[in-house]
C-alpha cells in the first residue's frame, strides 16, 4: 500500500498529508485538476428553481439602476451578456431575460458542497473562489484511476449529485491545468498531456499567460511577437533585457513551466462586501443602515470560518466616481455584526459632509485571528452567542427569517461578499 492510495490518508491534516505526499511522490509525475463551475450563481439558481432552466437567467443588480451582471447563464451569455456589465445593458441586449438578486449565503452553502465532493478524491485542494479550484491527483491512480478518469468522475457527480455543470482540465501543472478548462466550456474536459504542450500553446494570444495585460502585450508585440508559440522561441537573454527577471517568467509560461504549488488550507486575507445604490444619496441614517447590513455579511462569513478580524476597512465610491479607502486596526479581533459596524462606523461619519453625495459602500474584515477563545478549566466556547444563534436561525429558516428592526424599512441593493487579497 503506498501513501497515495491509502484511504485513511484523508484523516492526516492537509499540510502534514501535502508535505508527506510530495516527498513520497518526488519524481512521480505530476497531475493537476481545474475545476471551474459554469455560471455558477446562474446554475444555482436554475438548479433550485426547476422553472428557470433552459431560460436566459441574469444575476446581479435592478436593470432599473444601476447596478451590474454577476453571472449569466449560456442561454443569456449567447446574447452578449457578461458578467461585470451594466444591468441595464443586460437587460437591453437580452430583454426577455429573468433578473435575480444574488443570494450570497445560498451560494456559499453550494460551494462548500462542491469543496466537500472534490476532497473526497484528495485532501490536496487549492479552493480558489466559491467556483473555482486546483485539485493535486498526483499518486491517486491505484485509488481512482489515471488523472483522467478521476476528472471524468467529479464532473459526473457535480452533475448527478449536486445537478451542476463544471468544466474540467487535466496537465501536468497549475497554469496548463487552468487554461485546458477555459478551452472548452461549459462542460468540457481538456486533457493536456506532457507531450502535446507545445502544440497546445502554439497558437494562444499572448494574453492568455498569467500576468500579461495589455501593457506588458503591447510591449510584446513591439518586439514582433503575437503568439505565445513566437514567445517560446524567442530568446531567453532578450527577453530578460527587455524585462528582468519577469522576463524568466514569461518564458517558462510560453513553454508550459510553471512549478507554482498548490496553496493548500490557505485562509481568506480578507472578507469584505459592498453595494451600489441605485440612486446616489449623502443621507447619514441610510447609508449607515446599508453599512449594517453590509457588516452583518461580513460578520457571518467570518464565523462561518472560525474567523475574527483586528483590521475594518470602509470604501466609499462617491457620485464623481472617486473612490477611497479608509481602515482601522485595533488589538482586539471582532466578527460581532456590531461591533464591526461600530468600528467602520467611526470611519464613515467624517466623510459624511454637506452636498457630498455616495454611490457605493463597502466594508472589509481583514487580520484575522481565531474567533474562538479559551475559557476556564481548559474548554473552548465561542464568544458570540447571540449572532451565531442568528446565524443558525437564517440558515434553516432563510435569510429574511431574522431581521433587525432597522431593516424593515429600508432596501438595498444585494451586498456582494468576497474573500480575497487585502
Amino acid at each position: 500500500m503506498t501513501l497515495g492510495s491509502c484511504r485513511n490518508r484523508l484523516l492526516l491534516p492537509r499540510c502534514l498529508y501535502g508535505l508527506l505526499f510530495r516527498q513520497y511522490n518526488a519524481g512521480v509525475e505530476r497531475w493537476i485538476l481545474h475545476v471551474d463551475m459554469d455560471a455558477f450563481f446562474a446554475a444555482v439558481e436554475q438548479r433550485d428553481r426547476p422553472e428557470l432552466r433552459g431560460r436566459p437567467v441574469i444575476v446581479g443588480g435592478d436593470p432599473a439602476g444601476r447596478g451590474v451582471v454577476a453571472a449569466a447563464s449560456y442561454e443569456a451569455r449567447r446574447f452578449g451578456v457578461r458578467s461585470a456589465m451594466p444591468a441595464a445593458e443586460a437587460q437591453r441586449r437580452c430583454p426577455h431575460a429573468v433578473f435575480l438578486r444574488p443570494r450570497g449565503r445560498r451560494y456559499a452553502e453550494v460551494s462548500e458542497q462542491v469543496m466537500a465532493l472534490l476532497r473526497q478524491y484528495t485532501p490536496l485542494v487549492e479552493q480558489v473562489s466559491v467556483d473555482e479550484a486546483f485539485l493535486d491527483v498526483t499518486g491517486c491512480e491505484r485509488l481512482f484511476g489515471p488523472a483522467e478518469e478521476i476528472a471524468r468522475q467529479i464532473q459526473e457527480r457535480l452533475r448527478t449529485e449536486l445537478g451542476l455543470s463544471a468544466s474540467l482540465g487535466v496537465a501536468p501543472n497549475r497554469f496548463l491545468a487552468k487554461l485546458a478548462s477555459d478551452r472548452d466550456k461549459p462542460g468540457g474536459l481538456v486533457v493536456v498531456r506532457p507531450a502535446e504542450v507545445e502544440a497546445f500553446l502554439r497558437e494562444l494570444p499572448l494574453e492568455a499567460l498569467w500576468g500579461v495585460g495589455e501593457v506588458t502585450a503591447e510591449r510584446l508585440r513591439r518586439l514582433g511577437l503575437r503568439s505565445v508559440g513566437q514567445l517560446a522561441a524567442y530568446p531567453l537573454e532578450l527577453l530578460e533585457r527587455q524585462f528582468g527577471e519577469y522576463g524568466r517568467r514569461l518564458h517558462q509560461l510560453a513553454h508550459g513551466v510553471d512549478d507554482t504549488p498548490l496553496a493548500l488550507g490557505a485562509e481568506p486575507k480578507q472578507v469584505s462586501a459592498e453595494t451600489t445604490f441605485d440612486h446616489d444619496t449623502g443621507d447619514r441614517d441610510f447609508l449607515e443602515t446599508a453599512l449594517l447590513a453590509l457588516c452583518e455579511r461580513v460578520g457571518e462569513r467570518l464565523r462561518r470560518k472560525g474567523l475574527a478580524a483586528t483590521t475594518v476597512t470602509l470604501k466609499l465610491r462617491f457620485s464623481d466616481f472617486r473612490t477611497i479607502t479608509r481602515r482601522s486596526t485595533e488589538a482586539e479581533s471582532v466578527c460581532e455584526d456590531l461591533a464591526l459596524f461600530r468600528r467602520a462606523r467611526r470611519l464613515l461619519v467624517p466623510q459624511l459632509q454637506p452636498g457630498r453625495k455616495i454611490r457605493l459602500i463597502g466594508v472589509a474584515a481583514s487580520n484575522f485571528a481565531s474567533a474562538r477563545q479559551p475559557a476556564l478549566f481548559g474548554e473552548e466556547k465561542t464568544s458570540r452567542p447571540v449572532d451565531s444563534a442568528v446565524d443558525r436561525v437564517r440558515e434553516k429558516f432563510g435569510e429574511q427569517a431574522l431581521r433587525r428592526a432597522r431593516f424593515v424599512t429600508k432596501t438595498f441593493p444585494q451586498s456582494e461578499v468576497r474573500e480575497g487579497p487585502a
